[in-house]
């Protein structure tokens, strides 16, 4: 009898090991760095190519361990209760409760997660060859248990959306390590913005990042050669729009370059402008600013014009312009380096109304939201759900704003504060 006893421990104690094996693997495999185990994988390192194999059907794997983890749970339940029913009788479901639970617990769940999650890629590559058996052996029994549940759902309403957008999802995963690290100061914050704005691009559109219509510098293509010289020496820009009649009839473009060439051949009154502008580009509005830099890049082209469905012109994109998504403002030596955002001596910011959002927050480490407006005389329209008038004043997502000045329609100024710098300044 106490051999028998003896043998039942052991084989309790070992089906403990099993339960803590599992429990370290699915975490471990579920925790392991994808982008560590593909570079490992590319270095030749068969273990991790083994892994990333292993979470190519993620469900199924969890699946197995699952299933694998279960069989030895109720396994080890099952032989305790017999062991302690010819100890204890009619309290032996009481006793095994009260023995095994602290048990599988600590020995096998908590303590082997704990292990996996400090180090999750080592224990990955080394339970994955055990783990990729088990999911063949065991993947008619997980498909079958994949189905019913599936199934099951669906009796509830509930289906199970199988199309993940991989890309995005990716995306998401390294904004949210970036932003993790950032919180931690592991990553500067001109690191930060530059990663996530290249992230953003593809949420971005042309419109997000476009110079408006009113503030584009254009060139009558029909006046005389010395007045488009003067124009274009005038402007700090090396492309230039030229119109016929009115500002919405784009016919070309006039790089600089191709105009101190003309006049270098044929004096400043010989050469016609016709004849050196280049055919202008148009992108719809709604190109999202990574299309547009593949174009770009594509065309090796630097300016293309952005206009409305109907046609009708709306601003220009630049390559620059995209680039500052990703790199912050370029400036050179023709750049005005008043960008609409001046900081005061008492904390708060006088803002062009004009200014994107974007760049304010870039600016200012501020977080003000551009989801439903590209420029902040735009968010505080949209937010107040009117033009104000200057003076008003209003609070909103953690800031306190100030019209200074409006012209039409138009707010040309505000002064904005962020309510914890108003909270400091009171304490």
């Amino acid at each position: 009898m106490t051999t028998a006893l003896l043998v039942a421990a052991l084989v309790i104690v070992g089906l403990i090991l099993l339960n803590a094996f599992f429990s370290a693997a699915e975490t471990a495999l579920t925790g392991a760095s994808r982008a560590r185990m593909a570079t490992l994988e590319r270095e030749g390192d068969r273990l991790a190519a083994r892994v990333n194999k292993l979470n190519e059907n993620r469900e199924r794997m969890i699946g197995a361990v699952l299933l694998g983890a279960n069989l030895v749970q109720v396994a080890a339940s099952a032989i305790s209760s017999s062991i302690f029913t010819g100890l204890y009788g009619d309290l032996a479901p009481l006793v095994t409760t009260i023995v095994l639970t602290p048990l599988l617990l600590i020995f096998g769940e908590v303590g082997p997660k704990t292990y996996a999650i400090t180090s999750a890629d080592k224990i990955a590559r080394f339970v994955s060859l055990p783990v990729q058996w088990m999911v063949r052996i065991l993947a008619p029994i997980v498909g079958a248990v994949q189905w019913i549940v599936n199934n099951g759902l669906k009796l509830f309403g509930v289906r199970v959306d199988e199309t993940i957008d991989v890309l995005t999802a990716a995306r998401a995963e390294i904004a949210g390590a970036v932003e993790m690290h950032a919180e931690e100061g592991g990553v500067e914050a001109e690191t930060r913005h530059r990663l996530l704005g290249a992230l953003d691009l593809s949420e971005l559109t042309v419109a997000d990042v476009m110079i408006h219509r009113k503030s584009i510098k254009m060139i009558d293509v029909d006046l005389p050669p010395r007045e488009i010289i003067a124009q274009a020496m005038a402007s700090s820009h090396t492309r230039l729009p030229l119109y016929k009649d009115e500002h919405e009839n784009i016919v070309g473009i006039l790089h600089a370059r191709d105009l101190f060439r003309a006049i270098a051949e044929h004096g400043r009154d010989g050469f016609d402008v016709r004849e050196i502008m280049r055919e202008p580009r148009f992108t719809p509005m709604t190109t999202s600013a990574e299309d547009q830099l593949a174009d770009f890049l594509r065309r090796r082209e630097h300016f293309a014009l952005v206009v409305d469905e109907y046609g009708l012109l709306m601003g220009l994109v630049t390559l620059e312009d995209i680039l500052e998504e990703i790199v912050g403002d370029i400036k050179d030596e023709h750049d005005i380096m008043v960008q609409g955002v001046r900081p005061q001596p008492d904390g708060s910011v006088n803002v062009d109304g004009a200014v994107p959002i974007r760049d304010l927050n870039r600016a200012m480490n501020w977080d003000l939201p551009d989801e439903e407006a590209v420029t902040i005389a735009g968010l505080v329209i949209h937010e107040a759900q009117a033009i104000p008038e200057p003076g008003q004043r209003f609070a909103f997502h953690g800031y306190r704003f100030q019209v200074l000045r409006r012209q039409r329609n138009q707010l040309t100024a505000l002064r904005i504060e962020r309510e914890e710098t108003l909270e400091e300044m009171g304490d």
